[in-house]
């Protein structure tokens, strides 16, 4: 689901801005955008939107402003100085004086930061908080987004639900339509030979085919997940649905292609057809919906 949030504040005269967005993803993808003297901060970051967003494409984004105040820099020339009486002890003076003295300032401890620290562990609270603030107002777009994708929902289980019970009131009326076609079929073989058909024989074979295309059980399933799909539709714990919702929808899906396996009468298969429709786009709606 889509959503936008920020958030910002100030810290030790640097202003700090964190932005969270998010589209549809049926998983959770998190990308960071932060300033390269604070990648430190990316796993605590990472690590503190998974535990409020479960789907999406999220791109959280860190700005700094005048953090570089905050950050100064210095040439330790204790450790300059130590270097270059090495140097000088291994190569000789001549040579040692020959060497470029800015690839020294890249030797580990001859450039210093001053306060880098300080402000690190004064950033990290104030930029999970104003994660969690930019998160809030995420939440509350998607919110907003949610209710209008749950009208649809109920919309496209109201349509299954109307054409299971279409079809448990048709299921009477293929049986009785299968026995008249059937009587009319056998008299009028055997009204050539002048022979009548037993009603003992009659039954059977209508009860042969009633057995081959009862979908009686499919119909109670499909009505015990269309019961779950409601259940989670008017749930008032607010908890991921998204998944549960999808693999409902592909068990829906599975009890609506046994019924049009087993059934040969037209206006079943219509009323599957239709059924089926509702559950693509329900599908569909579970792979954005957390």
């Amino acid at each position: 689901m889509t959503g936008f949030g920020i958030a910002q504040a100030e810290i030790d005269g640097a202003l700090v801005a964190v932005e969270v967005r998010s589209v549809n993803n049926r998983h959770f993808k998190c990308t960071l955008r932060v300033p390269e003297d604070f990648t430190v901060l990316e796993t605590d970051i990472e690590a503190h939107v998974s535990r409020r967003l479960v789907r999406g494409s999220v791109i959280v984004t860190v700005r700094i402003s005048n953090a570089a105040a905050q950050i100064t820099t210095r040439i330790n020339g204790v450790r300059l100085n130590e270097y270059l009486a090495q140097l000088t002890t291994a190569l000789g003076a001549e040579e040692a004086s020959r060497i470029d003295r800015g690839q020294l300032l890249l030797l580990p401890g001859v450039v210093v930061e001053d306060g880098g620290a300080v402000f690190l562990e004064h950033l990290r609270p104030v930029a999970l908080r104003l994660l969690d603030e930019a998160c809030d107002k995420l939440m509350t777009m998607r919110q907003i987004e949610g209710e209008a994708l749950r009208e649809h929902l109920v919309e496209y289980g109201a349509i299954i639900r109307s054409r299971v019970e279409a079809i448990r009131l048709r299921v009477p009326e293929v049986i009785a339509a299968y026995q008249t076609r059937l009587r009319q079929r056998i008299d009028g073989m055997l009204a050539e030979i002048g022979k009548t058909v037993e009603p003992a024989d009659l039954l059977r074979e209508v009860a042969i085919f009633c057995e081959r295309s009862d979908i009686a059980e499919e119909l109670v399933r499909l009505t015990g997940h269309l019961d779950q799909y409601e259940s989670l539709l008017n749930a008032k714990i607010a908890e991921p649905i998204g998944r549960t919702m999808d693999f409902v929808a592909q068990e829906l899906l599975r009890e609506a292609n046994t019924i049009a396996s087993k059934s040969a009468d037209i206006s079943i298969s219509r009323q599957v057809v239709e059924m089926k429709t509702a559950i693509d786009r329900i599908k569909e709606q579970a792979q954005n919906a957390e």
